[in-house]
């Protein structure tokens, strides 16, 4: 019974044949750029206004990376709704918290520091200590796994230090996802539908100021407003953007797993398909953009 009711509210999220039509030859462009890429590619663009969609891959398991910070945040959320948390708390950094030299790591033990700080740290940054501490405060990975779950995303899930996930650690890192469930989950956000709409715009907000902007953001205009988070490990490059294109709104997600390229440097080969990827995007939809990323822009990065 528990499968069945899970199964019936993803029917209206998911499925295509009910509600979405497929754009061939969009998906046709992607694979061309995506053919001969050294490792395995995830897909899925959903443009809201024509209901047209592309899947490549689109429900397969990908590491999140970075990603894994929006059900994070969304966990954080969830118990300020609850009444057990407050956005403007003070909270006390502890150096038992400390992960890595990110700027919340770098405090001092007993630094206090608002909640919402950290919680926008955690996606703009994308502070790790901060992001751990906040999945502690979140109630931890299995709470954050249990209310995507009631969201109907049954894929999306936090592993590390969650009880139960280590194979799922292995395989995929601190998170996993598809590229169509964390593509809706942003869609979601967007339509006010994650824990309620004050809260939906809150987290729209915050996933609205990114720093790393050096990928697919990188070939969209800088007056074109975005609501984003990107990853990267080691043998994955991620991203999930929704573009507020003046034609309409569309949201995609590209995912890559076992890259053969690990390099960090800016011609990575996932890094560059990024970058393809976004630019193919906004060209399509808005055909008559004669928009270029402004030359030297590459120096930045």
């Amino acid at each position: 019974m528990r499968y069945l009711i899970f199964y019936l509210l993803l029917l209206p999220l998911f499925s295509p044949a009910q509600t979405y039509k497929k754009d061939k030859k969009l998906k046709a462009k992607i694979l061309e750029l995506t053919t001969g890429f050294k490792g395995d590619v995830g897909v899925y663009v959903h443009n809201l206004k024509t209901n047209k969609v592309v899947e490549i891959n689109a429900d397969s398991i990908f590491p999140t990376a970075s990603i894994v910070k929006i059900p994070i945040m969304i966990g954080v959320f969830d118990k300020i709704q609850q009444g057990k948390l407050k956005y403007t708390d003070e909270i006390m950094y502890r150096d038992s918290l400390y992960y890595d030299d990110g700027i919340v790591g770098s405090l001092k033990d007993s630094a206090k520091i608002p909640l919402n700080n950290v919680v926008m740290l955690m996606e703009t940054v994308s502070d790790n200590t901060g992001s751990l501490w906040m999945q502690a405060l979140a109630g931890g990975g299995k709470s954050i796994n249990e209310l995507m779950e009631k969201y109907g995303f049954v894929h999306t899930r936090v592993n590390s230090r969650t009880p139960n996930r280590q194979q799922n650690q292995k395989m995929y890192g601190w998170g996993q996802t598809t590229p169509r469930e964390i593509a809706t989950l942003l869609t979601r956000i967007r339509q006010g539908k994650i824990i309620s709409p004050d809260a939906s715009d809150r987290m729209y907000r915050n996933l609205g100021r990114q720093a790393w902007d050096g990928e697919g953001l990188s070939q969209l205009p800088e007056n074109v407003r975005v609501m984003t988070k990107n990853g990267a490990v080691n043998k994955s490059r991620s991203e999930v953007v929704l573009v507020h294109a003046p034609h309409g709104e569309y949201v995609y997600a590209f995912i890559t797993k076992n890259q053969k390229d690990e390099s960090w440097e800016r011609n990575n080969e996932g890094f560059e398909l990024l970058r393809k990827v976004s630019s193919l995007l906004w060209n399509y939809y808005e055909p008559k953009s004669k928009w270029k990323p402004v030359d030297g822009y590459e120096k930045w990065w």
